[in-house]
Formats: C-alpha cells, sequence, structure tokens
C-alpha cells in the first residue's frame, strides 16, 4: 500500500507540489511513452497519466512486490 507512495514521493524530490515540473517524471515519461520530455506540459502529463492510468497502477503495484520480496529476503 504504502509502496507507491514511496515511490511517487521520491521520483517528485524537488517538486512534490508540483509533480508535473520533475525532471524525472518528465524523462520516466518519454522514455515511456516518446514524448519529449522538454515540451512536456501539465495537460500532456495529466493526459499521459490518465491514459496509461492501469499500466501506471500495475507498475506501482510491481515496484510494491520487489520491495516486499526484498524486505522479506533480508
Amino acid at each position: 500500500m504504502f509502496a507507491p507512495l514511496r515511490f511517487i514521493w521520491n521520483a517528485t524530490r524537488g517538486n512534490r507540489l508540483t509533480p508535473w515540473k520533475s525532471e524525472y517524471l518528465k524523462w520516466r515519461i518519454e522514455t515511456y511513452s516518446g514524448m519529449k520530455a522538454d515540451t512536456l506540459k501539465f495537460k500532456d502529463i495529466v493526459g499521459f497519466v490518465w491514459k496509461s492510468r492501469w499500466e501506471l497502477i500495475d507498475f506501482l503495484a510491481w515496484t510494491g512486490r520487489l520491495e516486499r520480496d526484498v524486505h522479506r529476503k533480508s
């Protein structure tokens, strides 16, 4: 449950109140979608998140499973 929030918290470091300005998130969107990071605006990011919401939820769930497995083994 907390893994997705932890990922978002870490990914928006420096831009927590304005996550759409995060260079890391822009870069991740560029590598995933092919949209150019330097031209991304607020509406582009919100549109991408909305269109890809199920894939993003799956990704965040996957990161949570990985984190649980790491903590379980140590």
